[in-house]
């Protein structure tokens, strides 16, 4: 399908549009008309998600207040380019543009994943980002292609890593050049002064997502001292020009009670975050230490207070592992992708065994390389969804993949998940095993179209096997 609009689909969105600029703090209507509009417009599967979402308007939801905080508190640009680029283009258009591809045969990533550097102004314990320099950097170019040729399959929305992404001021360049998409930035917050504030806030099609590992003490700690200062003041300037942010903290066994208490959320929900990212602590790169890790009781105790936050907070967080049953199993190679510094495609941002290289094949091929069919052949890897990942989960899938096809590191000692810590693994995904056993049992009937939706996948993976099979 070609990424116009019908003329039904562009009076819809125009109304949306202005319906959004009118939306005021008492406008619990405007805030459902937009959710009906969104409706109107998306595929026939999708219509139950923004049905949900009304159910829930009421004013003394939490996630109302949230949307709330979005549609009243965010300046004018970061609203229009929300509503444009992500709700309209990228979850309605894009989306039909992507379905129509699987169709074909190819299956898009909803987002994809690129670390324009390794290079940052930090040097945390344990990060081994110091030692590169700006000749390590991907080049500009390369970036341009990918989102050009992404944006063709329809991906309108890209996820920047690193190293530290505000280090490279090029990239600026990148963000307003495709300006009709969205990008999150994953950064140390450190590197957001008032200027850079300024073009994020003149862009609007920028949102920040702040790493911190819990106050003063933890983020300090470990990224250097009065670091955590810089991350409020960052925060504080964000929130003067009203341009909406998220935060990221990696889950260790040590912090977990801290940046999931009460008093951490309220503090990142006062100082303006909508989002919060949960990944698990794991055990790759160089100096792994495995006692960081969280215990498989830890991971459950993260789970519900997940639940318990979105319930009670007018915050939205993503515990990537817990919230794997809501998108049926690992996405990875399949929603989204990573392409590091080099140009290595890693089927995502913790699995660093790639089989080819951005540059020196096109992005619809690169999805389709050998590595990534073997990995969505075996999605979900599990009938437990709350057992998403080849790495921690079932660490056998990724060793065979890294024994029997033709991958390579993308950074030295990253084959050590899949040859030193083999008996390690193997015993806490035992573990993990075991204590969601039950916890699946209980909530499976809650996951009917998630495993109706993989039953189908894997049907049409059997078919077009047999078929190859028989030519």
């Amino acid at each position: 399908m070609a990424n116009s609009l019908s003329l039904k689909e562009k009076s819809i969105s125009s109304i949306l549009l202005i319906t959004s600029k009118f939306v005021t703090s008492r406008s619990l209507t405007g805030i459902r008309r937009i959710v009906s509009l969104l409706e109107l417009i998306a595929l026939q599967k999708d219509k139950n998600f923004y049905r949900r979402i009304k159910s829930t308007l009421n004013e003394e939801n939490p996630q109302f207040q949230l949307y709330k905080r979005i549609l009243v508190e965010s300046n004018e640009n970061f609203k229009d380019k929300i509503i444009r680029n992500l709700l309209i283009k990228g979850a309605v258009l894009d989306q039909k543009k992507r379905e129509q591809e699987k169709r074909n045969g190819l299956e898009v990533p909803a987002s994809i994943l690129i670390s324009p550097t390794m290079r940052c102004n930090l040097s945390c314990t344990g990060c081994y980002a110091s030692s590169y320099s700006k000749k390590d950097d991907l080049e500009l170019e390369v970036i341009d292609r990918i989102i050009n040729e992404a944006k063709d399959m329809g991906v309108a929305f890209f996820t920047i890593l690193g190293g530290e992404p505000f280090i490279r001021e090029d990239m600026f360049s990148i963000y307003e050049k495709h300006n009709d998409v969205f990008f999150h930035v994953y950064t140390n917050g450190t590197l957001l002064n008032e200027e850079t504030v300024k073009k994020i806030v003149s862009l609007g099609n920028v949102m920040p997502e702040i790493s911190i590992e819990g106050f003063e003490y933890e983020t300090d700690n470990r990224r250097g001292k009065h670091v955590y200062d810089k991350v409020l003041n960052a925060m504080k300037l964000l929130k003067e020009n009203r341009l909406p942010f998220g935060y990221s903290v990696t889950v260790t066994k040590n912090n977990i009670d801290i940046i999931t208490s009460d008093k951490f959320i309220d503090m990142m929900i006062d100082n303006g975050a909508i989002i919060g990212w949960y990944f698990l602590y794991m055990p790759i790169g160089r100096n792994v230490d495995l006692s960081l890790m969280p215990t498989p009781e830890q991971r459950l105790y993260l789970k519900e207070r997940r639940s318990y936050i979105r319930e009670n907070k007018p915050l939205f967080i993503i515990d990537f592992w817990n919230d794997a049953p809501y998108v049926g199993g690992c996405i990875a190679a399949k929603r989204y992708l990573h392409i590091n510094h080099k140009g290595d495609v890693e089927p995502c941002i913790f699995t660093h065994i790639a089989q080819v290289n951005i540059k020196n094949t096109s992005l619809r091929d690169a999805i389709k390389c050998e590595f990534f069919e073997e990995i969505r052949k075996r999605q979900p890897f599990s009938e437990n969804y709350y057992l998403p990942c080849m790495l921690i989960d079932h660490p056998e899938v990724s060793r065979w993949m890294y024994e029997n096809l033709n991958v390579y590191p993308t950074h030295p000692g990253a084959e050590c998940m899949f040859t030193d810590l083999r008996n390690e693994l193997n015993d806490y995904s035992n573990k993990v095993e075991n204590l969601y056993q039950d916890v699946w049992e209980k909530e499976k009937p809650n996951f009917k179209i998630q495993i109706a939706q993989n039953e189908k996948s894997k049907e049409k993976i059997n078919e077009k096997e047999k078929v190859g099979s028989i030519s």
